[in-house]
């Protein structure tokens, strides 16, 4: 696997920030494998697309009980028993605020990039084609070593 992880670790840093500073969730990182965007049982995704010095996009997965949960996390412990239309945007938000943090870092290291508003799909059994580029998978994991939800980046210069 030749993937270049300065390409891979500013949003891996960003999203464990972001779940730290955000909803005091600490997360670790899994080992990463190349992955077929294909998510099996009910599961919720956030794509968010990544223009400018490098291009592809970011396929943020995670099940439908632990978007419930960290959305009441984000939504300082209100119960959130169902994925409605305020529990989406909080996911949804909280994906802009990964990519967004990771924009920055790239920022830092000369690398102008630009993201697009995220794309929420909820479903069972999806399957998505993405860009040319490889898609690499990194697990946050729990440290009971549960993963918590999947970083699947398909970026690559441009």
């Amino acid at each position: 696997m030749s993937v270049n992880v300065e390409l891979i670790n500013p949003f891996i840093s960003a999203a464990q920030s972001v779940l730290r500073d955000l909803s005091q969730i600490h997360t670790k990182m899994g080992k990463p494998y190349i992955k077929n965007p294909e998510y099996e049982g009910k599961v919720l995704t956030v794509i968010v697309g990544v223009t400018g010095e490098l291009r592809g996009q970011v396929i943020i997965s995670l099940e439908e009980d632990i978007a419930c949960n960290i959305a009441s996390h984000m939504m300082m412990g209100m119960p959130v028993l169902e994925l409605n239309d305020m529990s989406k945007s909080a996911i949804g938000e909280l994906a802009n605020m990964v990519l967004g943090n990771a924009a920055t870092i790239f920022s830092t290291k000369g690398i102008i990039v630009d993201i697009t508003p995220p794309n929420l799909c909820l479903g069972n059994n999806m399957s998505f084609t993405v860009s040319d580029s490889k898609t690499i998978c990194v697990p946050l994991e729990l440290e009971d070593g549960s993963t918590l939800l999947e970083l699947n980046i398909a970026i690559k210069p441009k």
